[in-house]
């Protein structure tokens, strides 16, 4: 699925929060991108283990409480919250597949993140 977006035509919800929490938000999802690059480093180095290390504590379900999940999760729309639930899954699902030592499975199972991702970015902006 692509997903084009031309300037004067930016269809997405516009969710309001306030001006610390979006940037807080923004600041997460900053954090989600070095992330996926420094995974994308580790694969490309046959170091799969520290991929899954990287993917479970700052993208899994267990990075929730770090990045104030619950917190920010109240600001936003169903649709929003169920994406990024989604992306949480997808990255513990990535964690295991890479553990697993099955570099064409991780990197399926690692779409599926950034997939989430695209997703949230096409339907939704907060600024």
């Amino acid at each position: 699925m692509i997903f084009t977006v031309h300037a004067g035509e930016d269809g997405r919800e516009f969710v309001q929060m306030p001006q610390m929490m979006q940037e807080h938000m923004l600041s997460n999802m900053r954090d989600h991108l070095a992330a996926l690059n420094e995974i994308l480093v580790q694969m490309a180095a046959g170091r799969l283990d520290r991929a899954a290390d990287i993917a479970e504590s700052r993208l899994g379900m267990s990075s929730l409480e770090r990045h104030d999940a619950s917190h920010m999760a109240e600001m936003m729309p169903e649709g929003m919250r169920g994406v990024g639930t989604s992306m949480h899954k997808a990255a513990s699902h990535f964690a295991l597949k890479a553990q697993e030592g099955e570099v064409l499975s991780a990197y399926a199972a690692l779409s599926e993140v950034t997939a989430a991702c695209v997703s949230c970015h096409s339907a939704y902006r907060i600024r």
